[in-house]
């Protein structure tokens, strides 16, 4: 079949790839220069197979409220008239239940988990490297209420058989030995040690390097217009500078595939939350994290790749806007140098990205009620995590082959009901 792929981020890419191994001939269009050019550019740096969570969870809404009023706040709403904000706000807030919770966490697990296999299989196969370590993920606790706090995900972790340890202040210390010039402000930890990290960046890149030798054509500086529907089933994709026919569409557009499938009657509750991050160079390693520390206190990530460290973070509700506020460099700034004091945070690079969120957690990966028009998006702060799972689960529905893990309650139609 003829597969056009839209969005050339880590989503698209790692879905062309997989498409084209299965046989087909793959498309890839983007309006940007290049690979990874949006949300997928200078994001965390985490492959969080483990540590992976909605952002909707039980005692969000008033922990939301303090939130707002904190100096450095992880989280940032500025209202505005729009609909799409709010409808998105309303069913985010109806997922904040224990049982909510644990259906969508589990549903993340489950694809986290395939996606550790199927990155480690990809890896094999194309050899590429991307500054990765495999040295797992630190969610550092500051208080003891954080740490007692991590029950419900230490439950979670445990029904689905995804390796962790519990640490105190000395075996958080083991774990980052960065972290002894600061032992006093360590409560405990939860490590999650399958966990991996790398540059997002470079990994898409160089795997759409392998991906063209499959024989995909990528369109790069392409203006997507819409989509030509006719009798229930897809037909092409309408472009700035050409028509392209096709027998499926892979929607790939992260946080402005709504946008795109909104004129079709497909209502897809994928909404921005922008998020942060500083690309630190490293210049005295000794203070410097070994893998990933995840600051629960401000939902920061502290993460090493290669000579430089990604300092990745917080949820801003504020629509399709990517300004860059200073308030924000100076909430990362911040928790890395209360963790890791000594970094050189004035030599940082400062970038914002907008992540696309369902309001559950999950993403939206499978088919719509148009025949042809398939879904892969919605991955939040986890789609350098999802990425090769949701590609082989993609390819293998688009191919007509059964997915290797359920996926019935990753599509759309979940919202439905």
């Amino acid at each position: 079949m003829k597969v056009i792929v839209l969005g050339a981020g880590i989503i698209g890419v790692t879905s062309a790839y997989q498409l084209a191994k299965s046989g087909h001939e793959v498309i890839v269009v983007d309006r940007q220069e290049g690979p990874a050019f949006e949300t997928s550019f200078a994001n965390a740096g985490e492959v969080s197979f483990g540590y992976c969570s909605p952002w909707a969870a039980p005692g969000i809404p008033m922990k939301a409220i303090k939130w707002l009023f904190m100096q450095y706040a992880p989280l940032i709403l500025r209202p505005k008239v729009d609909v799409a904000m709010l409808c998105w706000l309303v069913r985010m807030l109806s997922n904040c239940t224990s049982e909510r919770y644990a259906i969508n966490k589990s549903r993340m697990l489950r694809l986290a988990d395939y996606s550790r296999i199927s990155l480690a299989a990809l890896r094999a196969e194309t050899d590429i490297a991307y500054d990765e370590r495999m040295q797992g993920t630190l969610q550092l606790f500051r208080t003891q209420q954080q740490f007692d706090a991590s029950g419900k995900d230490v439950k979670a972790l445990a029904a689905d058989g995804i390796p962790y340890e519990v640490l105190d202040r000395d075996g958080c210390i083991r774990a980052e030995p960065a972290l002894a010039h600061v032992r006093d402000k360590i409560v405990g930890g939860l490590l999650t040690p399958k966990d991996e990290t790398g540059d997002c960046f470079k990994f898409t890149n160089a795997l759409a390097k392998k991906v063209e030798e499959l024989g995909v054509r990528f369109a790069y500086d392409t203006q997507i217009k819409g989509l030509d529907v006719a009798g229930g089933r897809v037909r092409s994709v309408i472009c700035d500078r050409e028509i392209l026919r096709a027998d499926a569409v892979v929607v790939a557009l992260g946080s402005y595939s709504s946008l795109l499938l909104k004129p079709l009657g497909i209502t897809l509750p994928v909404y921005p939350v922008k998020g942060y991050s500083l690309t630190i160079p490293i210049t005295d390693a000794s203070r410097a994290p070994e893998s990933t520390v995840m600051d629960e206190t401000y939902k920061i990530a502290i993460t090493r790749l290669g000579d430089r460290i990604r300092v990745g973070g917080m949820a801003e509700i504020s629509g399709y806007t990517n300004d860059l506020g200073q308030a924000r460099r100076r909430t990362l700034e911040h928790s890395v140098t209360d963790l890791f004091p000594g970094g050189e945070v004035s030599n940082a690079s400062f970038w914002s990205g907008l992540r696309p969120m369902t309001p559950d957690g999950t993403p939206v990966i499978g088919p719509t009620k148009i025949t042809g028009l398939f879904l892969n998006t919605g991955h939040g702060t986890l789609g350098w995590t999802m990425s090769s799972g949701s590609a082989r689960v993609i390819a293998d529905l688009v191919s007509g082959r059964k997915p290797e893990i359920d996926a019935t309650d990753l599509a759309i139609s979940r919202y439905s009901g």
